[in-house]
């Protein structure tokens, strides 16, 4: 980092849209404020692990990995024989030994393959074998500590390291507006499901997303599906909501209740971005969910993973041909990582009507990195 620039100034973003300067281009490039941010923003975010198929019965265990690439903090999902669902680390507390490799069922203990000690599945440890004569033993450190952990039906799961905020608060307004929809009807399609990696930094994809300024420059294909002159951006304390109209003849959402703010409206999908790197991309035919993995300063992998509920609406409108879109948003912003190197770039500056997304993203960016 320049000796003559604090972190502070690097990420000083102007609570004005119309007189702010985007975040300094060393928040990109610099390897070390890349790590501060894996601490202060992403340990303290609520991260997607999944869906909840796979435990759905008492006695069941399942191993996730939050953020992996990024995070790679093991934890385990257990349901216990009452039916209650926890989350714990998946490390056992004598020495750090990995607990559970596989999803299983039937399990009435969690048990270390190292030196056996043994665990109920709501983490209290119960059995060590060769500690006779150990001192203040067993004591709460030696149970498994509870990870924090909150769900949207059992589609989409959620943990986190320490999260910044409640699960409910950064969720309400995507809970709010729309649940109206059939959560359950919901089915996740593997083959609809895929990983891209590229060489530009993660906020580059999501400063990307969240505007619509470059959309007509960009996307041909979507923008023709797309009324951009009746685009609107809402931000939230923890998200940003694209809503996207349809032109006349485009696919639609049809089922808009009369409770819907939109109702009436022909919505072409629904784009919640929440902090830091979340995207839920509502469409007529489900739900494309992208997870934004930093690998490095210039190294990106984005997760695609589709839950279909209308498989007949496929293929047509704005989430249509989402590869791509995709393809089309990593060359502009591999394009941007290299332009950032620029000795005649610093910082730039905000469209107050098409990057106010953008800009709440920052001011978020500044605030998490400014908290100790």
């Amino acid at each position: 980092m320049p000796a003559d620039r604090s972190t502070a100034a690097l990420l000083d973003v102007d609570a004005d849209v119309t007189r702010a300067h985007t975040l300094a281009k060393d928040f990109y490039l610099d390897p070390k404020l890349f790590e501060l941010a894996r601490e202060r923003i992403f340990a303290r975010s609520w991260q997607w692990i999944g869906d909840l198929a796979d435990v759905a019965e008492p006695g069941s265990l399942a191993p996730r990995t939050l953020l992996p690439g990024h995070l790679d903090e093991p934890v385990l999902l257990a349901r216990d024989g009452g039916g209650v669902l926890r989350c714990l680390p998946n490390v056992c507390t004598h020495r750090g030994n990995p607990l559970v490799q596989a999803p299983c069922r039937g399990a009435t203990q969690i048990r270390c393959g190292y030196h056996s000690r043994r665990f109920d599945l709501d983490g209290r440890m119960r059995f060590t074998p060769a500690f006779e004569g150990a001192r203040d033993f067993p004591s709460p450190a030696d149970d498994l500590p509870r990870v924090p952990f909150a769900s949207l039906g059992d589609l989409l799961a959620f943990a986190s390291v320490a999260p910044a905020a409640d699960f409910d608060e950064v969720f309400a307004p995507i809970v709010e507006r729309l649940g109206w929809l059939p959560w359950a009807a919901f089915v996740p399609d593997a083959a609809r499901s895929r990983d891209y990696e590229f060489d530009a930094h993660w906020a580059l994809y999501v400063e990307n997303y969240l505007e619509s300024l470059h959309i007509p420059f960009v996307h041909a294909g979507l923008s023709a599906t797309l009324d951009l002159a009746d685009y609107r951006h809402e931000s939230h304390p923890h998200a940003t909501l694209q809503l996207a109209a349809a032109r006349p003849g485009e696919a639609a959402f049809d089922d808009l209740p009369a409770s819907s703010p939109e109702h009436g409206r022909r919505i072409a999908a629904y784009y919640w971005w929440v902090f830091p790197n979340l995207m839920l991309n509502f469409y007529p035919w489900g739900l494309s969910l992208n997870v934004v993995v930093p690998l490095a300063p210039a190294r990106t992998r984005v997760l695609f993973r589709s839950f279909v509920r209308d498989a007949t609406k496929l293929g047509v409108g704005a989430g249509g041909a989402l590869d791509a879109v995709e393809l089309e948003d990593e060359a502009v912003v591999v394009a941007v990582q290299r332009g950032l190197r620029s000795r005649f770039y610093v910082r730039g500056r905000y469209s107050p009507t098409r990057e106010d997304g953008v800009h709440h993203f920052h001011r978020l960016i500044a605030a998490s990195m400014a908290s100790a």
